[in-house]
This record gives C-alpha cells, structure tokens and sequence, in this order.
C-alpha cells in the first residue's frame, strides 16, 4: 500500500506546492517590508542631480524621522501636502492589475502618489542664510562646503535668511539651479517649511540602474561643525516665511 500511494504522488505538483509557498512568502514579506521598513520610489525630474538621476530606483528608510532621528544632510521622501507639484492626471491608475499588485507589494514604485525628494538642510531652530562673501550657505553662522551639489549650481539668484520652526525641516535640491525646493516657496502660508509629519522616510540606497547601485551618502562632515541650533541671535520668521530682515521692499 506504502508503494503504491508513493508512486500515485505527483513530484511535478509537490515541486509546484513547494514553488507556490515560496512566492507567497516572500511577497508577504515584500508586503511586511514595505510597510514598517523600506519604501521604493523612483525619480522623476534633475532637481536632485548628480546624487539622484531622472528614472533612479530608490528604497526609503521608512524608521526616519520615527523612531530614527532625521539630521541635516539627509535626503527625504516627503509627501506633496503644500501642494508644491502640479496635480496627478485625472485617470491615473496607476499602471494595470499586475503593476498595482507589485506597488502594493513593495517591488515597484507607486507613481499615482504626490511625492518630493530634497536634502536636509536646516532643522528645527536652525537659522539658514544664503548667502555668503563666497556664496556658501550657512547654518547657524557656519558656512557649508557642499561637495554633493550639481557642478552648475549656484545660491546667490535666491538670497534668505530664515530660521526653522520646531517641528519643521528646511530642504534643498542638491541641483540648486533646478530645484524648486524650500526657497521657492517662501511667500506662501508654510515658508517653504516642510513638516517632519510629512516625512516619509530617508533615501537610502539607488536600487535601479545597476550601474548605479550603492548607499546615498547624508555627508555627515559638512555639519559636523553646525553650532547647535538656536544658539545665535537670529530674525524670527514673518507669517510669509521670511525673516525680518528680508520684510523690506
């Protein structure tokens, strides 16, 4: 009887069987990851040249800024909620049922979603002034040697001198010439201050090309010598978002 029932198994089917858990396990886990741990994202326009290139891969860290900290010099995924990018297309579904199910799972980037991505420059306290004699930012009166930035890019055409609310982050595109980031937005309700509740996470590796796979760097050296925020007398920001000193005409 033993025999027999072994020979009436079927190892196409238990090689099926054990295929089909494997899959299913490993979206699971697709799903799990993507929701408490790493988000994907892709890149769709040159502000955040040469560190992201347009049609980048990119996995979030989605344990920043809770219950990790975020710091100056991180590049964020924040959701559009100022409304800072033209609308989605009306229709858009997001690809089709094969597409929306790898999204949901985690293994492709959702494209039906408002999202921006920008460096960290100032945190809440901070006073960030452009610019320098050279043209350096500064934070909190140290100035910034930024070797991330796009060969072209330039600060003084936006001069400010702002300081960050409590609960808010000051963000720049490391391609200051194309990026219509914090400094664009600053006569608007928010300042060009973007909530830290609106953070999703800190980009933390290029997935896609191959070629350009690696870890994004945060720079840390470039603010190791930040003095601590609020330490030095700063103008307190006017309902616009500029500080006193840019108030007159």
């Amino acid at each position: 009887m033993e025999q027999a029932a072994g020979k009436r198994r079927n190892p196409a089917l238990a090689w099926l069987k054990e295929i089909g858990i494997i899959v299913v396990v490993a979206l699971l886990l697709s799903f799990l990851i993507k929701t408490f741990l790493f988000r994907a994202f892709y890149i769709p326009s040159t502000s955040m040249e040469n560190t992201l290139e347009v049609n980048d891969r990119i996995f979030v860290n989605l344990l920043v800024p809770q219950p990790i900290g975020l710091e100056r010099g991180d590049v964020v995924v924040f959701r559009d909620d100022l409304g800072w990018l033209p609308a989605n297309g009306a229709g858009d579904d997001g690809g089709n049922w094969f597409q929306q199910a790898l999204t949901f799972v985690g293994l492709m980037p959702d494209s039906s979603e408002q999202h921006l991505v920008k460096r960290v420059i100032g945190i809440g306290g901070d006073r960030v002034v452009c610019c320098d004699a050279d043209g350096r930012i500064t934070v909190n009166g140290k100035a910034l040697d930024e070797p991330y930035l796009h060969p072209d890019s330039t600060n003084e055409s936006q001069p400010f001198d702002v300081v960050v609310p409590d609960g808010k982050i000051w963000v720049m595109g490391d391609n200051r010439n194309h990026s219509a980031d914090s400094r664009e937005h600053r006569d608007e309700a928010s300042g060009g201050f973007i909530a830290l509740d609106s953070v999703e996470g800190k980009a933390a590796v290029i997935a896609w090309p191959l070629d350009r796979m690696g870890v994004i760097g945060n720079y840390p050296e470039v603010f190791d010598s930040v003095p601590p925020a609020g330490g030095g007398s700063a103008p307190a920001n006017t309902p616009s978002g500029r500080s006193e000193q840019e108030g007159g005409e």
